[in-house]
């Protein structure tokens, strides 16, 4: 079986002046271009504080589904938060129409995950900006907004890459490929956190506190669940009913889930309930969709390039770099 032979001096000489123009021109020159959609990707998420001029302008989504007309409505959003919302749901047994709106003093931020602290205490790590308690009974919940999160990803990637000036001069090949880890890694991050929704438990759902948010109060048998999958702003309505201590079911409590489906149970309070009817509706929101392209397109400039980087130690027997 014939071996690979080792480059001659002058080979290994043009692999080095090559690799030496890799390292100097053309990283750079990805570089430039990461930054520069990371720039535009940015720029989509126009969020309060976020350096922009004024506030962030308010976009109504109008939500609907193929599948059901039980619920309609329009959700105004704010940056990264809900500022308005406006539903109508038919009630399937008697059709009778609820409508339910927003109280105008309240907003709420698009979370992803929630989790139980006890009362008193904090999580390990707190952000201020991106972080906000809604108390329920004896607990406290903890909320982190997925457009704030998404966000603050991109502008820790385009950090790394602003580090990298013209004026640097990378030496190894490992450095190169340490920097696309970490623009990588904060890429992943801010894709991750829009097309992958938190898997809650219906108590988490029931204590979030957006389902306080409207007026008037929704009745007692109703949870709502708002939330960014992909490009999407969804809204999901569960219908509940009690389960009577002389019920034949067999109770087992809901684990957690993106979306449950009639006949989770779980346990609220005193109370053992059961979800009878579930409906969802949604709306396409086109700058996440810009975003995601985004988010893609540099993934892949950052690959291509360490794909460049490790080529060249094919021809060594040794890494070169």
């Amino acid at each position: 079986m014939a071996t690979a032979m080792a480059p001659t001096a002058v080979e290994r000489a043009v692999l080095e002046e090559e690799f030496r123009w890799l390292l100097h021109d053309e990283v750079h020159a990805v570089l430039r271009q990461l930054q520069d959609i990371l720039k535009e990707a940015s720029l989509r998420f126009t969020l309060p504080g976020s350096g922009m001029e004024g506030p962030a302008k308010q976009e109504n989504f109008i939500l609907g589904s193929s599948g059901t007309d039980q619920v309609k409505g329009v959700l105004t959003l704010q940056g990264d938060a809900l500022s308005q919302a406006d539903v109508n749901l038919k009630m399937p047994r008697n059709n009778q129409l609820l409508h339910f709106a927003f109280r105008e003093d309240k907003q709420w931020k698009l979370q992803q995950k929630v989790s139980y602290v006890r009362p008193g205490t904090k999580p390990a790590s707190v952000c201020a900006m991106c972080m906000h308690p809604a108390r329920a009974g004896s607990q406290q919940l903890w909320g982190r907004s997925q457009i704030q999160d998404a966000r603050n990803h991109v502008s820790q990637a385009i950090y790394l890459l602003n580090n990298r000036d013209e004026s640097y001069q990378f030496r190894t090949g490992a450095e190169v490929l340490k920097l696309m880890d970490a623009v990588m890694l904060q890429l992943t991050r801010a894709r991750n956190r829009l097309t992958t929704p938190a898997t809650l438990t219906l108590p988490e759902i029931a204590a979030s506190g957006l389902t306080r948010m409207f007026t008037p109060a929704l009745p007692s048998d109703l949870l709502v669940n708002v939330y960014i999958n992909l490009n999407k702003l969804c809204l999901t309505v569960y219908q509940l009913h009690t389960l009577q201590p002389n019920s034949t079911k067999n109770f087992r409590p809901a684990g957690g889930s993106v979306l449950h489906s009639p006949g989770a149970m779980f346990e609220w309070g005193a109370q053992r309930l059961e979800v009878s009817h579930v409906h969802k509706v949604e709306s396409v929101i086109p700058w996440l969709n810009d975003a995601l392209v985004f988010f893609t397109v540099s993934l892949q400039l950052c690959q291509q390039l360490k794909d460049k980087i490790s080529v060249f130690s094919s021809y060594w027997s040794y890494r070169p770099f």
